[in-house]
């Protein structure tokens, strides 16, 4: 290949990776971080935190480096998440089935990776993260809206429309050193940016610390710098040990949403960690299984109550009530000749509860179990197409309603979500 040809594909890559991280559409997995960062990890449900074959699987575990080598990855996935509620007699949100629009969003993946020797690699990797996001119809009947405090005549919440979007993107660049045989461990400092807009929440504002900075202020912007670390161990007998971890990263405030979030417009990245096992169970077969857990209740913008007797915005004020997510995942995988063959399950804990339902409306993260399944085809020695399907079978979880002026125990929410998602990808081995 021409020195010009690697420059012009290289270059493509970078502006790929800015485009994308400009673009990043929100999606909702386990709690809002997506189950897999490649057609491969998604196929197998996520699992893979000891056997990271891809580039874009330093994204699970930056020690897993040497098994992809040298690697360029693009992957596009078309993600459907269906969200809704169901509110039962009478109260202040809409009674009846009300679902969200924007069902269909696009989710970019990209990733690279190098191997200089026996004892050094590098990468990098992007990884899309978003899942609070919830567009209600502007011009929704509510037969309590435009009276008393309500400030409009339709809307979820009288406020003429409602919803919010989270978006998140993390670059990752990855380093891997190998100081023996069957030990490795990687470092991954981490970018993440993340943008955020809340709609139609004006009703809130005798709840909120600072109302002019509680909804309908655009989007607002943060960043914040991490980093990710992983170890593999390979027995050399078939069996191998991997684990990653990440604090929390602490983000800019998102000052125009300062009278929504606790302490003041804060939403970090909460710490996670992914521990594993695979086994090869033939040459050409290995088995994997995983637990990953997400501290969602180390940010008090995420984990704190709703319910919480404070003013939205205040230190200790309201959150969304999101409790830790841990899922669990078993993955297979079989390569024969020119074919790679996967599937996968997940199962993991609902992190709302039914106190929390009336402002998860907004978030309706309940998505508690992924099916999984895909291929990749080597079309000649360097390259292959991938292949995903994800489907995630309707969950929810129902709570009566809180209204700002308190609990209706009248009425009944019901919060409901199911998926499915399909990936393409293209894989260049040099």
């Amino acid at each position: 290949m021409t020195l010009m040809l690697k420059r012009t594909i290289r270059t493509t890559f970078v502006s790929l990776l800015a485009a994308s991280a400009l673009s990043v559409p929100a999606f909702a997995t386990e709690g809002y971080f997506q189950n897999g960062t490649s057609a491969r990890s998604k196929a197998l449900a996520g699992a893979g935190v000891a056997d990271t074959r891809d580039a874009a699987g330093a994204g699970i575990n930056p020690a897993g480096l040497f098994r992809a080598g040298n690697q360029l990855q693009i992957a596009l996935s078309a993600f459907n998440p269906n969200r809704q509620f169901t509110g039962t007699g009478p109260g202040f949100t809409p009674s009846g089935v009300i679902k969200s629009g924007e069902n269909w969003f696009p989710v970019p993946g990209l990733a690279y990776s190098r191997q200089f020797n026996d004892k050094f690699a590098w990468g990098i990797v992007l990884i899309a993260n978003g899942g609070m996001n919830t567009s209600y119809a502007r011009d929704l009947a509510n037969p309590v809206c435009g009276t008393g405090p309500f400030p409009a005549a339709t809307g979820v919440f009288c406020g003429a429309g409602a919803g919010v979007d989270l978006n998140q993107m993390f670059i990752q660049p990855t380093f891997a050193y190998k100081p023996m045989e069957g030990f490795s461990i990687g470092v991954a400092p981490v970018l993440a940016v993340q943008k955020f807009e809340a709609r139609g929440l004006a009703a809130f504002g005798g709840a909120s610390v600072d109302p002019a900075n509680l909804t309908d202020n655009g989007s607002d912007w943060g960043t914040g710098i991490g980093v990710k670390l992983g170890v593999e161990i390979d027995s050399g007998s078939g069996f191998r040990f991997g684990a990653s971890y990440q604090p929390k990263i602490i983000m800019d405030r998102f000052t125009k949403y300062r009278g929504l979030f606790a302490e003041g417009g804060k939403f970090d990245v909460p710490s996670n960690w992914q521990v594993g096992v695979a086994f090869d169970m033939a040459e050409d077969i290995t088995a994997m299984f995983d637990i990953r857990h997400v501290s969602y209740s180390g940010v008090p913008a995420i984990g704190n109550s709703s319910r919480t007797p404070n003013l939205f915005g205040n230190f200790g004020g309201p959150g969304f009530g999101w409790s830790d997510v841990t899922s669990y995942k078993l993955g297979v995988e079989w390569r024969r000749d020119e074919w790679t063959w996967r599937g996968g399950y997940a199962r993991n804990n609902n992190p709302i509860g039914p106190d929390d339902v009336t402002l998860n409306i907004l978030a309706p993260g309940v998505t508690t179990s992924h099916i999984t399944g895909g291929f990749s085809y080597a079309v000649n020695e360097g390259n292959s197409f991938d292949f995903a399907l994800m489907y995630a079978p309707n969950s929810s979880v129902s709570g009566i309603e809180v209204t700002p002026g308190g609990p209706n125990p009248g009425r009944t929410i019901e919060l409901s979500m199911n998926q499915l998602e399909v990936t393409a990808g293209w894989t260049w081995n040099f």
